[in-house]
Order: structure tokens, then C-alpha cells, then sequence
């Protein structure tokens, strides 16, 4: 042990217990890399704090001897958010996971950061409530709003810089803040809730977050819908859109992609391309939206249109959707998964689309794309042998090929697994000289540059 990290937990003891502090060999490797494919490195001690003025303190101490501070979550983000490019202290806040207040009356709920969205679920639920944000994986709502999260509800609810009302945060300099109120709108001020959200723990470290809520539909239908080309499911989609129909999710998964769905999770869905879709409201209501979408999918030569309203049925479908990448993972053993995402106008989703498996087959890369296509937001998963070269250049000038396709169109190099170290290098590029914009506002608040250093937004230390 080193005195560097001698002289570091004795400043952090001055606040802290020993039991609020790690620096085992297993717990640095477990907090050293997240899901993605970026080659991880262990942090240098690991300090799990309880209460606001736990997290003040550590960014005293961060600020003292000049070492960098990463939030970190449940470590299930995509790009690299949580690795350390240094020597820096892991914020891991599974001990900051309670629920402090439910307002069942405002349709909002106060939590701290550590708390997982199926818990927080599971407690709305006694109230009648659900919190609608679903990426998937059972994440926390900090990393949820550090990353700007959405998923496969976001058609009809809106991705996490909708939900979230209010931030209290701890900035670089041990100051607290909060970004917004309880109200539903305000025209006061600069919009900080959306600065911060989305903001990958570089300006500052939430310990509150009170969020929307709502309530829970009376009635829930699923529909699997199939297609003999990406074109007619995405052109369906889009009249659906237009035509207003309150749609709660609408996911296309391609033919490939299928094969994998069933072999893994025992399903036994045609291999065509297909949208699964989602219906909330009242019954007398979802009867008329399904039979408006049906003729929808009708016209547009869909082939089969299976109304799913039992729950397991509806859970089968959605539990097959998000194991898709499992899927893939249990057949290809011997390869990494490399995921990216990029979001495009829905006009030319298809084109993207069309874009991203042509150049997969071109390159001979295995893998699927989905996409939730009611709001221009797919996902490529490529499977990669990480230890031979050609396989991972191909990748590579893959991901960089869609992302450049992708803002030619009007698009963003990332619809929600955010920035981090991977898509770092496509920034400048997006925003031309909003960036230096956004380098203002990182120093600014930042200026000992010990916040997440290396993602999202580079600066000069």
C-alpha cells in the first residue's frame, strides 16, 4: 500500500468510518470497468458514503490532494462512464438507496441515487404508481440520470430528462445545490435540471432526485407484429405516430436478431422482422387504438398481428426483448459484445438502418440490430473476438461509419447509452462550437477538473 493511498483514507477517515472504505484487491477490480468493451482499470480506493454530508466531505478531501471523484452506480453503463483514466476515488452509493418521500398526491417520489428502478417500482406500486424510465438493466436512478437513460417506454413517456423535477447535488467545491422544485413548470432561471441530467458525473454528485410518477394503467395489451422488410415496419410506425395513437412502446427487432431471441429464451417467434408494441389506457379505449393499429399494419402488408393482454404472455415479450443481448453473449462464447446506438430523425430511420446492416455484412460482423423505433433510436450488438485484430478494426470503423452516417442525417452519435470514453471523440464533431460552449460550463463549474475526468466534455487540467 502505498502512501499516497495511506495519506488519502486518513483524510477520508477524518469524516468517514473504516467501513465506508475499500481498497481490497476484489473491490477495486469489481468498481474498474463497466459493460462495455473499454479495457477497465481499478480506481484507487473505493468509498461508499451514507448521507449528503458524507459526499461533501470526500469532495473536500478530492479537492485537498487533487485526485479525481467518479460516481458510481450499479456499473451497468455501455461506454466506458465509470473506468478511471488515473488515480481517482470510486463514489459507490449502494448505501444511499432509500426512498425519502412519496408525494402520491403531485405524482412525484424523492430518492437518493442508490436506490435500483425495480425497487423503487416495487414501492410505488403499494400507491398505485410506476416510475416509467425502462433501459433494461436493473440500473440505479443516479446512473439513470447521469447517463440521461431511456428505453422501450419512452415513446409515450419520455426519457429521463422528462422525469426528473428536481437535483440536489454536491458540486466540485462541497457546495449543495438544487436544480429545479416541486412544481410541475416554472419560466424561472437557466434550465439546470436538464443541465445536469445527462451530465456522466462531471459537474457534480446527486444525493437527492425527486422525480415524476404515474399512475399505474388500468389495462396493459402487448402485439407482435411481423414484416417482410425494415422499411414497411418502420413506415407503419410512423403512420401510427401521426395517426396520435397513444403508443407506449413500439421495438423493431430484425430477422437475424429473432433467430437469437428464440433460441435463448424458448420463444418461438417467426423469423421476420418485427415490431412489438404496447398499449396503456382503459379498456374501451385500448380496444379502438388496437384496431386502428392493426389496419395500420394491415395496410403497410404486415403479415401477422398477435394481441398479447394475458401478463405472462405480455412478460414473455418483454423479458425475450431485453434479453436480447444475452442471447447473443450465450451463442458466440468465444467473442466480447461491442454495442453502439446512434438516434436519427424517424424519417430516415430506415435508411440508418439499412445503412448499419449493409455495412455489417460488408465487414463480416456478426450481431443484431433493435431499435425503438417510435422515437429514431436503434442499437447495433456486434460480437467481436477481442483478440483478433482485424475483428476489432472492423468494429471499430463500424461504429465510427454509423455515428458519421448518422449525424450526416440530422442525427446524435448516441440516443441514450450516453458519452463516457466511447463516443468521446465524435463530440466536437456533433456540436461544432456549442462544444467550447459546453468546455465553458465544465470548467466553470469544474475548474480543478476532478469531476469524471476524460468523459463527455475534455478540458485542459
Amino acid at each position: 500500500m502505498s502512501i499516497h493511498v495511506n495519506q488519502l483514507i486518513e483524510q477520508l477517515l477524518i469524516s468517514l468510518d473504516q467501513t465506508q472504505i475499500t481498497h481490497s484487491e476484489t473491490e477495486l477490480l469489481n468498481h474498474s470497468k463497466d459493460e462495455s468493451y473499454h479495457a477497465g482499470k481499478n480506481p484507487t480506493v473505493i468509498v461508499y458514503p451514507r448521507s449528503k454530508e458524507d459526499v461533501v466531505h470526500i469532495m473536500a478531501v478530492s479537492s485537498k490532494m487533487n485526485i479525481p471523484v467518479i460516481p458510481y452506480g450499479r456499473g451497468s453503463s455501455l461506454e466506458g462512464h465509470i473506468i478511471p483514466i488515473g488515480d481517482a476515488i470510486t463514489i459507490d452509493f449502494a448505501e444511499m438507496n432509500k426512498i425519502i418521500d412519496i408525494r402520491a398526491e403531485d405524482l412525484l417520489v424523492t430518492v437518493q441515487p442508490g436506490i435500483g428502478r425495480i425497487d423503487l417500482n416495487n414501492e410505488l406500486r403499494k400507491h398505485g404508481l410506476f416510475f416509467s424510465v425502462d433501459p433494461g438493466a436493473d440500473a440505479s436512478i443516479g446512473g439513470m440520470v447521469a447517463t440521461n437513460a431511456s428505453g422501450t417506454t419512452s415513446v409515450k413517456y419520455g426519457t429521463m430528462r422528462d422525469q426528473v423535477r428536481d437535483l440536489e447535488v454536491v458540486l466540485a467545491n462541497g457546495s449543495v445545490i438544487h436544480t429545479g422544485n416541486l412544481a410541475a413548470k416554472s419560466s424561472s432561471g437557466y434550465h439546470l435540471n436538464g443541465l445536469f441530467v445527462g451530465s456522466e458525473g462531471t459537474l457534480g454528485t446527486f444525493t437527492e432526485i425527486t422525480l415524476r410518477v404515474f399512475g399505474i394503467p388500468e389495462f396493459q395489451v402487448a402485439a407482435r407484429v411481423n414484416f417482410e422488410t425494415v422499411d414497411s415496419a418502420i413506415d407503419a410506425v410512423t403512420t401510427i405516430r401521426q395517426a396520435g395513437i397513444p403508443i407506449a412502446r413500439v421495438e423493431l427487432v430484425d430477422a437475424g436478431s429473432i433467430e437469437h431471441l428464440n433460441a435463448y429464451s424458448k420463444t418461438n417467434f417467426p423469423m421476420k422482422t418485427t415490431l412489438f408494441l404496447e398499449f396503456h389506457g382503459n379498456e374501451a379505449g385500448l380496444a379502438q387504438d388496437l384496431e386502428f393499429t392493426k389496419e395500420i399494419m394491415e395496410d403497410h402488408g404486415c403479415s401477422n398481428f398477435v394481441v398479447e393482454s394475458d401478463t405472462k404472455a405480455r412478460n414473455i415479450i418483454w423479458e425475450a426483448r431485453h434479453n436480447l443481448a444475452y442471447a447473443f453473449i450465450h451463442s458466440y462464447r468465444d467473442k466480447k459484445m461491442m454495442t453502439t446506438d446512434v438516434c436519427v430523425p424517424i424519417s430516415s430511420l430506415a435508411t440508418a438502418i439499412h445503412f448499419a446492416r449493409d455495412n455489417m455484412d460488408k465487414k463480416n460482423i456478426v450481431g443484431g440490430i433493435i431499435g425503438h423505433v417510435g422515437d429514431g433510436n436503434f442499437h447495433v450488438s456486434m460480437m467481436v473476438n477481442m483478440d483478433h485484430t482485424q475483428d476489432v478494426k472492423n468494429a471499430v470503423e463500424f461504429n465510427a461509419d454509423l455515428v458519421e452516417f448518422g449525424l450526416s442525417l440530422g442525427g446524435t452519435c448516441t440516443g441514450e447509452h450516453g458519452v463516457g470514453i466511447g463516443k468521446l471523440k465524435y463530440q466536437k464533431l456533433e456540436h461544432g462550437p456549442a462544444y467550447e460552449v459546453m468546455q465553458v460550463i465544465k470548467k466553470s463549474l469544474d475548474p480543478q477538473n476532478l469531476l469524471n475526468p476524460g468523459k463527455l466534455i475534455l478540458v485542459d487540467s
